[in-house]
């Protein structure tokens, strides 16, 4: 399946938006969370920031989507700008657009993602080639990486 494009209201740690058009080509280790989700701070963006400073030097773009299904007004773009700084978080974040007709916000839904910690992987031909919810090894997710970045580009 060809990965949907982001839908992103605001960005932090880059200096332009992002867009996995723009990414072709290389490849992309979508990580999306919640700063209120206990398996998001204990697992999953550490598992984040661990691949992109492992694999900065290669294809590889680590890129995170703060997607808010769930309590709203304590998840604030404010709130996450904090959290950011506190957990000393280096790669994109982007904050996932809410949704028009209820809770789940944009880019979730385009992905069908089933809740948070969620790390999907979309290979340099832009298609999602591995799509993990809920707490990953990091040796299988590394695993899943190398192997994407020993593909030749399309």
């Amino acid at each position: 399946m060809q990965a949907p494009e982001l839908a992103v209201s605001q960005w932090f740690n880059t200096p332009a938006p992002i867009t996995l058009a723009g990414l072709r080509g290389r490849v992309v280790m979508l990580h999306a969370f919640q700063m209120l989700c206990p398996g998001c701070v204990a697992h999953g963006t550490p598992q984040a920031q661990r691949a992109d400073a492992l694999f900065r030097n290669s294809d590889l773009s680590v890129i995170s989507l703060h997607t808010v299904f769930e309590y709203h007004a304590a998840m604030t773009p404010v709130s996450l700008e904090a959290f950011i700084h506190e957990y000393r978080l280096t790669f994109p974040i982007g904050v996932d657009r809410a949704g028009e007709d209820g809770p789940i916000p944009v880019t979730m839904a385009r992905y069908e993602m089933r809740g948070t910690p969620t790390a999907i992987l979309i290979g340099r031909d832009g298609r999602i080639r591995h799509h993990g919810f809920g707490q990953e090894d990091d040796m299988a997710l590394g695993a899943f990486i190398g192997a994407l970045l020993a593909e030749p580009a399309p």
